[in-house]
């Protein structure tokens, strides 16, 4: 009988699995997962998870129930390690030293934070966020910490700020970027939060140089090039990530800054695939091939995976989105234009809402909204007509706040 192993109860695993059903597979599904316990959610761990109380159910924040498991016939071993693939001999072995055969695999391992190699960064206090044991960690010292420092101004770093911040506590946020953000966000969305979170008592330093963690045995601060100490009872690293890649690579597979995959997520192996932060993928529709961190993403190519493997392929090409949450702002972020050579307002940027539209050429290739759900659904859609030359956007249409963003799609 088949077998498809998925390696890692991520996101992107946990969509292949569910469609592989809803595609029929009658063989046996199993998914390894280091993590112990039911898979949470990612987006949460640096948002409303973080000031949880301490030991409150975290059944809210489950990415699936035990129940999902059972009624999808999923064979889930959480804490377990997986150390190789043999792919001559189509097995994994583990740690425990099991060999676990597969007719296909499916590498869905996503990512791991980058840590700072300064001195005392293994000191009490100080943690790095991306997975759930990291966040139980951090909100559990977060109950009992007054103030916090976080390393790191992009999107994890200001959700953890934000968090902290609601919680009543003295926040700096320490950027070594002249701009909050600076790799991921245009110059007009940086300002924009770093008033946000100025107005909300946090305290910004860009361009920061650190030399390392001070305290005996717990931190107590953050000491500066300058030698200045900034005090901390807690510290929370937030500054990228590298994808998981190393079980690719030592099986020879095709590495390029992530797993190459196809528009299938198969790999150089045809009976391996992968899916999620971990992959290096093309975008016909972008016309490019890149790595995204992104949950939809993750989604998605997990159902490409599903979809090929059982021989009804659906290629991925899709605009990419994003979220975040902090305070009481969303923001939605459609697109990843590489070259922008013109940009419409729509509403006051001064406010708590409003979005912006980027164009390339003459073509819509990017929106970013603020608290505007109706302009970034719209604005999403209409990027795909635009790039497909089904549609010429207009940019007189977006900024004109009497024409409902439902009627740029008509």
């Amino acid at each position: 009988m088949s077998r498809i192993i998925i390696i890692g109860a991520s996101h992107a695993g946990l969509a292949c699995a569910e469609r592989l059903r809803h595609h029929g597979f009658s063989g046996k599904i199993t998914i390894f997962d280091r993590e112990k316990g039911l898979p949470l959610q990612r987006p949460p761990l640096s948002k409303t998870y973080l000031s949880a109380q301490e030991g409150a159910s975290e059944e809210a924040y489950l990415l699936r129930k035990a129940e999902w498991f059972e009624g999808f016939d999923i064979d889930f071993q959480p804490s377990c390690e997986i150390i190789s693939i043999d792919r001559k001999a189509g097995v994994i072995k583990l740690a425990d030293g099991r060999r676990e055969a597969y007719s296909e695999l499916v590498i869905a391992t996503g990512a791991m934070p980058r840590h700072l190699p300064i001195l005392g960064g293994d000191a009490k206090g100080v943690f790095v966020l991306r997975v759930a044991r990291e966040a139980r960690a951090i909100r559990a010292h977060m109950g009992k910490a007054g103030k916090a420092v976080v390393i790191g101004g992009g999107y994890i770093g200001l959700e953890a700020a934000a968090v902290a911040s609601g919680m009543g506590m003295s926040v700096h946020v320490l950027e070594a970027a002249p701009r909050l953000l600076a790799r991921v966000a245009e110059p007009e969305i940086s300002s924009f939060y770093t008033r946000l979170h100025k107005d909300h008592g946090v305290t910004l330093v860009t361009e920061s140089q650190m030399t390392g963690f001070v305290g005996d045995g717990a931190v107590s601060g953050v000491e500066m090039a300058d030698g200045s100490i900034i005090e901390a009872d807690i510290v929370i690293t937030g500054i990228g990530i590298l994808p998981n890649v190393e079980l690719a690579e030592a099986a020879g597979l095709d590495v390029d800054n992530g797993i190459v995959v196809n528009e299938l997520g198969q790999t150089s192996d045809p009976h391996i695939f992968a899916a999620g932060d971990c992959t290096s993928h093309p975008n016909d529709l972008l016309g490019r091939t890149m790595r995204l961190e992104s949950v939809p993403n993750a989604i998605e190519q997990g159902k490409a995976v599903a979809s090929a493997i059982c021989g009804a392929p659906k290629p991925y090409h899709q605009v990419p989105w994003f979220w975040s949450d902090q305070y009481d702002v969303k923001l939605q972020i459609a697109g990843v234009p590489t070259q922008i050579d013109n940009k419409v307002l729509r509403g006051d940027d001064a406010s708590n809402s409003f979005a912006w539209f980027y164009f390339t050429g003459d073509k819509l290739t990017g929106v970013t909204a603020v608290n505007r759900p109706a302009e970034f659904m719209a604005g999403r859609m209409l990027i795909e007509k635009s790039l497909k030359g089904e549609v010429t956007a207009d940019p007189a249409k977006l900024a004109d706040e009497d024409m409902k963003p439902k009627e740029w799609l008509a």
